[in-house]
C-alpha cells in the first residue's frame, strides 16, 4: 500500500474571506488561482451546501488552466480526471461516498500520491481517508444570492496559492 505524503500543515495562518457578487467574481477568483504555481500540484477542498458554487468555481478554474470541453460534476463518478498543457487534474465529487473500501478499489491513495491538481467536492464525506488540503474553500450562499468565500491554507502550499 502506497502510503499518502500531505504537505506539512501550518498552524496559525488565519482564513480570509471574499465575497463573489456574481459568477465574473468567481471567475476572477478562478484566474488568479490559476496563476499561481502551486496550483500545479495542490489539494484544495471545496465545503458547502447543494447550490453553493463548488462545481461552477472548478469550471472557471479548470478553464483558467486551459482545460477544454465539458467541466460537469462527478458526483455519480466520484473523480472526473481532466488535462491541461502540462498538468494533470481530478475532480473529485464525494457527495455519495460511502464506503471506504472504494478508496481502495478505486485506486484513489495513488491519485492523491502522484503530482497534478486535486479538488474534492464534499471532501467531509471521505475524511477518513483524505490526505489533508492544501486549501480549505468554504462557499455560503447569502440571503442576497451573493456567496461568501471563506479560504484557509492548511499547508505552506495552500498560503502560496493565497500570498
Amino acid at each position: 500500500m502506497n502510503a499518502v505524503t500531505p504537505h506539512a500543515p501550518i498552524v496559525g495562518t488565519p482564513c480570509a474571506s471574499e465575497t463573489w457578487r456574481s459568477e465574473d467574481d468567481t471567475r476572477a477568483f478562478a484566474l488568479r488561482l490559476a496563476g499561481r504555481p502551486a496550483v500545479h500540484d495542490a489539494f484544495i477542498a471545496l465545503h458547502g451546501d447543494l447550490g453553493a458554487g463548488k462545481t461552477t468555481f472548478v469550471r472557471h478554474l479548470l478553464r483558467a488552466l486551459g482545460v477544454a470541453g465539458r467541466v460537469k460534476s462527478p458526483t455519480y463518478a466520484v473523480v472526473e480526471p481532466h488535462e491541461a498543457p502540462g498538468l494533470s487534474i481530478w475532480h473529485f465529487d464525494f457527495y455519495r461516498f460511502d464506503d471506504p473500501r472504494e478508496w481502495e478499489d478505486a485506486g484513489f491513495r495513488d491519485v492523491f500520491a502522484a503530482p497534478g491538481l486535486k479538488l474534492a467536492e464534499w471532501p467531509e464525506k471521505a475524511q477518513a481517508v483524505l490526505p489533508p488540503a492544501d486549501l480549505d474553500l468554504y462557499l455560503t450562499v447569502e440571503a442576497d444570492e451573493t456567496r461568501t468565500a471563506r479560504l484557509c491554507p492548511r499547508t505552506a502550499r495552500g498560503a502560496e496559492l493565497l500570498a
